[in-house]
């Protein structure tokens, strides 16, 4: 909005930021420059919640009918319902009924499902997290998956939401063991000064990279599912990875992989300007405005 206001073009500020002018004027509605409380993202939850309308007469005919066909579906035990019955009634009405009685075929396994799907509510996310201007606070991790010809890598990548450093490792697979080995080299890096680590919720960083995580007592937040936008820094450096390094530079050779890579990082950290950093390096930017834990090529790690 300040670019905006500045050059007072519309296209030329979409041009600038490589956004649409759709997306433009969605943000300009919501601007407001005496409540900057206007552009913090907003509860998406619907205003009007779905409300479980079933009598006990319904609640009744469902249990009878699962009971009956206990290995059948619950879609399967709507259509039964309105055979019976002669009434329609919602697959979701069925399920919440399930739920309720526990009438599932095999209690077990259901029961190790749940306790999975209740340890995934109780990670950290992002949003929980106060960001800092700093180097070293807020780190993104993410894997990249490359097919080449016929031969599978996984390029690892991490970059600090403030400075913009980045680094990048290739590995011949994505388990977490890998995981927890880039997390340790990423940490000689930045000098054992991370604080704060954010992934999605792939396996890959689980049980090693959780062990790494608590070993250097760095904090491990979630990206939420399906919001890829919450690790948008490191997108844009992917994005960047497979436009100036993978043509011409990869090969499926990881050592060699790995030390082509290194000399395109050093590249990107310490020589190449960056739009979003004033046209610094992120080197000189971390350098201008965070003068703890000064990086030079030699911390770049093989």
């Amino acid at each position: 909005m300040d670019y905006y206001r500045k050059t007072g073009n519309v296209t030329k500020t979409c041009l600038h930021f490589d956004i649409s002018r759709k997306t433009f004027y969605y943000w300009l509605k919501r601007y407001d420059p005496y409540n900057l409380s206007t552009l913090e993202e907003k509860d998406r939850a619907p205003h009007r919640k779905r409300q479980r309308e079933i009598t006990p007469l319904g609640e009744e005919r469902i249990v009878s009918l699962r009971k009956k066909y206990l290995r059948e579906s619950k879609f399967n035990i709507a259509i039964y319902y309105q055979r019976e019955y002669g009434e329609k009634i919602s697959s979701w009405k069925v399920q919440k009924v399930i739920e309720k009685y526990h009438l599932y075929y095999n209690p077990k396994k259901t029961a190790i499902t749940r306790r999975k799907r209740q340890r995934a509510l109780k990670k950290k996310r992002i949003t929980e997290l106060q960001k800092k201007k700093m180097s070293g606070f807020l780190i993104q991790v993410d894997i990249i998956v490359i097919w080449w010809n016929g031969v599978k890598r996984y390029i690892m990548t991490a970059i600090d939401v403030f400075s913009k450093i980045a680094f990048a490792r290739v590995y011949k697979t994505h388990s977490s063991y890998n995981a927890a080995d880039f997390l340790l080299r990423l940490n000689y890096l930045f000098q054992d000064k991370i604080e704060n680590i954010q992934t999605d919720n792939g396996s890959e960083f689980a049980k090693y990279f959780e062990k790494a995580c608590q070993y250097l007592g760095i904090d491990h937040y979630f990206s939420r599912t399906r919001t890829p936008k919450d690790l948008s820094n490191l997108e844009r450096f992917n994005r960047t990875l497979k436009e100036q390094f993978l043509p011409g530079h990869f090969t499926p050779d990881v050592p060699l992989a790995n030390r082509e890579l290194t000399e395109w990082l050093i590249h990107n950290d310490f020589e190449r300007p960056h739009q979003s950093l004033g046209y610094l390096t992120p080197i000189e930017f971390h350098q201008k405005y965070h003068k703890v834990l000064p990086m030079y090529p030699s911390r770049t790690i093989y």
